[in-house]
């Protein structure tokens, strides 16, 4: 089985494939090939930075439609922090008008400026999957993830929600939208927790 992990330019690629190596799935790669991503069995975005940066890149590379046409072809896609925000419609974050590839329904929110919250949120939280979610499969409820991000998915159907984390509001930690899944955390750097995570999307 081969899993494209698709080099734009930013992202945590290198722990990324090695996480997954780690849980049993040798195929993955990472690759700035369309040919190589269009014909592997599941692909993998992750992201880092800023949201109209992303992107720009993203657009820049080609390797927005790359990414458009893989979902399309209903093969499983997973994105990672940016790369989970980019799916959605646009963002409240960096320069206004810049959109997302609208694969889900949806807007990226600041997070609101409450007594003690601190923005970027840095570090462990709960995630909670919602019950019977195969990403989730095999932990339990509250288990700890990795997260650094200012920003929010909050997708329009709140159907798309796979699971939620308190960080001063309940918000869209991960979500699933047919053969689409993201996780706003890093599963790479959340130990037991996110090789898990990736050994269920490795399955899927």
């Amino acid at each position: 089985m081969k899993i494209a992990i698709i080099d734009y330019g930013m992202g945590n690629l290198r722990s990324v494939e090695k996480a997954f190596h780690k849980v049993g799935a040798g195929g993955a790669f990472v690759t700035d090939d369309p040919a190589a991503v269009a014909s592997a069995d599941k692909a993998v975005l992750p992201g880092d930075g800023a949201f109209d940066a992303t992107m720009h890149s993203l657009r820049r590379s080609g390797v927005a439609q790359i990414a458009q046409n893989f979902v399309a072809s209903g093969r499983p896609f997973l994105g990672i922090c940016v790369g989970m925000q980019v799916l959605l419609t646009d963002s409240e974050e960096g320069a206004p008008g810049v959109r997302g590839l609208d694969v889900v329904p949806g807007h990226v929110r600041r997070f609101p400026a409450e007594a003690g919250l601190k923005i970027p949120q840095i570090g462990w939280n709960n995630v909670r999957f919602v019950p019977g979610s195969p990403l989730g499969a095999g932990l339990p409820d509250g288990a700890m993830a990795y997260f650094l991000n200012s920003f929010y998915c909050a997708p329009d159907d709140p159907g798309d929600i796979a699971a939620v984390t308190d960080y001063g509001i309940d918000f869209c930690s991960a979500l699933h939208r047919g053969n689409v899944w993201a996780t706003q955390f890093h599963p790479e750097k959340s130990g037991a927790v996110g090789l898990t995570i990736l050994r269920n999307f490795a399955r899927l």
